[in-house]
């Protein structure tokens, strides 16, 4: 049997993955005017005024759904030697995996922009350019100063940073490797970069599901995903299902689904970007 050519999926990598039958999950993190207990000028025998200290909460709602559902007449069950319920359900799980993937990237706009504007990566700037192999060391560059001027340091040290970039763009992460250093170039040189891969202080991922013109970057596990408990990976079998002309079919529908939801929490919206790229 002919092997599934398989989509990458990074969904797991760069999103924190929560796992609830609670349709709205709700997170709190505290605002304070004048930032956390600002320091204010203290005179010996003055009265001072506290920080009115306030809740914030984010909201992830799981509300989205999609299915993989086929449909296998008995005598197909039992003469194809694919059609066993193992390759079945494996490829529709992987199926599944790659809508994830899909819905994760197309949350861009809700992302800090990075653009190119004349040959400079940029923050805050949604102008398009491209990665290329002269340039690809200034985006990494770049991402991890961002991050340290949004005071996001302490979680890059504990999540580490990533981008999930399209094969052409991926591309120019190798050709500089194989032309920069020593034992890492020659290394380069000899096996190539595997995709999610670690270099220039960065964890980069292959995917082909980028929205045209976006490429995803920053502190991992920062972008929230919530995964319905009840329904995901959950596998069903319909037999003798209903046809179109109102009678039944000999065969046996397999069915599975995902409900789904995405937050990009308010207080660390601005460690997550989309990466304006033209090869996406």
């Amino acid at each position: 049997m002919q092997e599934r050519l398989a989509r990458p999926q990074n969904w797991k990598e760069m999103c924190k993955v929560t796992m609830s039958n609670t349709r709205v999950i709700t997170s709190q993190s505290i605002s304070t005017a004048g930032d956390w207990a600002a320091t204010g000028a203290l005179t010996r025998g003055t009265a001072f005024d506290p920080t009115d200290v306030a809740e914030v909460a984010d909201t992830l709602t799981i509300s989205t759904g999609h299915h993989v559902t086929t449909y296998f007449d008995f005598a197909d069950l039992a003469q194809s030697p694919w059609t066993t319920e193992k390759e079945i359900w494996g490829r529709a799980g992987e199926r599944i995996g790659e809508r994830i993937e899909i819905e994760v990237l197309a949350q861009h706009a809700s992302w800090r922009n990075i653009g190119l504007v004349a040959g400079t990566w940029t923050d805050n700037n949604a102008t398009v350019g491209a990665v290329t192999a002269s340039n690809v060391d200034d985006l990494a560059r770049v991402i991890r100063r961002i991050i340290r001027e949004q005071n996001g340091a302490s979680l890059m040290a504990k999540n580490g940073v990533g981008s999930t970039l399209s094969p052409a763009s991926f591309e120019f992460v190798e050709a500089f490797a194989q032309a920069n250093g020593f034992a890492s170039a020659d290394e380069a040189l000899k096996n190539g970069l595997a995709p999610q891969v670690k270099y220039l202080g960065i964890h980069w991922y292959v995917s082909n599901d980028n929205v045209a013109d976006h490429a995803f970057a920053g502190v991992r596990k920062i972008q929230r995903l919530g995964l319905l408990t009840g329904t995901f990976g959950r596998m069903h079998k319909f037999p003798g299902i209903a046809g179109t002309s109102g009678g039944i079919q000999s065969g046996i529908a397999f069915h599975t689904r995902v409900d789904l939801g995405h937050l990009t929490p308010t207080d660390h919206a601005l460690l997550v970007y989309d990466v304006n790229d033209s090869n996406s």
